[in-house]
């Protein structure tokens, strides 16, 4: 408005001194036409500074007032959750080898098969093994009746000790010698350790398979649980059965878990400690090396006062501090600013030690422009 009035004063100039262009300077200087220019400049910088005072006044009112929102704190229950990320595993993921040597003779499961514990999965050829446990079961049944033809004949004191006892010796080598034949034979067997799927079939039916060399994966859903590293600060906060959320981003999910098992030894390179939090997969969703993301709860005050964390401001002397609408009539009232202890912080709330007391009303948005003693609109 200032800049119009002095460019409308300027034009006025322009425009009388056009008017008299062909006129010489000294009768411009004494004509009354300057004097009646000086006494309407004077009048207008009279009233310029009529309109800057109004102005002035109008800044000052505004600065003075805020347009906020304000919101009663409340006594309610505050946890701070500790937030880290673990891997989905279970116990029961297990690839399969062999302990035999040889051609796997056959495979009775197909990928995807439920199978259950103790199942025959399938077989290795045993290289004559079982003609061999044939012939040394024959032979144990005569030793063992050779053996009970000497015991009767010593019992009635008839024949020599020497021959009761070359002949119990017999039959007890025997015995061991077809139970280490059963044993070698039940490897080629290839038998479900627990029950659960078989994920994957490695090996394929006529291939010459041997130790080291993996046959088949089976996998148990039914036992899942995220472990991770926990820092060592954390020691003593946390115990077997304590609740847990587990959030799955990729199924878009969140479960409720519990801690089943705390390590008893903190890793030297890095601080930390595992825990195990079971899971329950009741919709078979959960699979292993996902990546999950708990946040398990280290801390409760069942009577605090808590506040957004956005409204809490740092004033010069490092000092943390909330405006509080006092004197509330209708929908104003007048900022005062309180100085504040804070606690924890979690989830953008943050618990207030002292300096506030429930029922106590303060501003929740527009805090930034409020300063002590302001006007509040809200």
């Amino acid at each position: 408005m200032k800049k119009l009035l002095l460019i409308t004063l300027l034009s006025i100039i322009l425009f009388s001194c056009g008017n008299k262009e062909n006129a010489n300077i000294d009768s411009l200087i004494t004509s009354k036409n300057l004097i009646s220019i000086k006494a309407k400049r004077i009048e207008l910088q009279a009233q310029l500074t009529k309109l800057d005072d109004a102005i002035a006044t109008l800044d000052i009112k505004k600065e003075e007032e805020a347009l906020v929102s304000i919101v009663t704190v409340k006594d309610t229950v505050f946890s701070h959750y500790l937030e880290i990320q673990g891997n989905v595993n279970t116990k029961e993921n297990l690839i399969i080898y062999p302990q035999f040597s040889g051609i796997l003779n056959t495979v009775n499961v197909v990928a995807g098969q439920k199978v259950s514990k103790g199942q025959l999965l399938g077989t290795i050829d045993d290289g004559g093994l079982s003609q061999q446990l044939a012939q040394m079961e024959n032979q144990l049944a005569f030793a063992k009746t050779t053996f009970e033809r000497q015991k009767r004949l010593w019992d009635q004191k008839i024949g020599s000790e020497i021959q009761y006892l070359q002949a119990q010796t017999s039959m007890i080598s025997q015995q061991k010698a077809v139970s280490q034949m059963k044993a070698q034979l039940a490897k080629t067997k290839i038998i479900a350790p627990f029950s659960g799927v078989i994920d994957e079939l490695i090996a394929e039916h006529g291939q010459v398979v041997g130790p080291g060399q993996g046959l088949m994966r089976i996998v148990n859903l039914n036992n899942m649980f995220v472990s991770t590293a926990i820092p060592e600060s954390y020691i003593g906060k946390l115990k077997v059965g304590n609740p847990v959320a587990v959030d799955l981003a990729s199924l878009g999910k969140t479960y409720t878990g519990k801690i089943r098992q705390v390590a008893n030894y903190v890793n030297p390179n890095n601080r930390s400690f595992v825990i195990e939090v079971s899971v329950p997969n009741t919709d078979n969703l959960l699979r292993p090396n996902q990546v999950a993301k708990l946040k398990i709860i280290d801390y409760t005050n069942k009577n605090a006062v808590v506040v957004p964390s956005n409204v809490i401001q740092e004033d010069a002397n490092g000092d943390q501090f909330v405006f509080v609408a006092t004197a509330i009539k209708n929908k104003t009232g007048i900022a005062k600013k309180v100085i504040v202890t804070v606690g924890k912080t979690s989830e953008n709330n943050t618990e207030i030690l002292s300096g506030l007391d429930a029922n106590m009303t303060i501003v929740s948005e527009g805090a930034n422009t409020v300063s002590e003693g302001m006007k509040l609109n809200f």
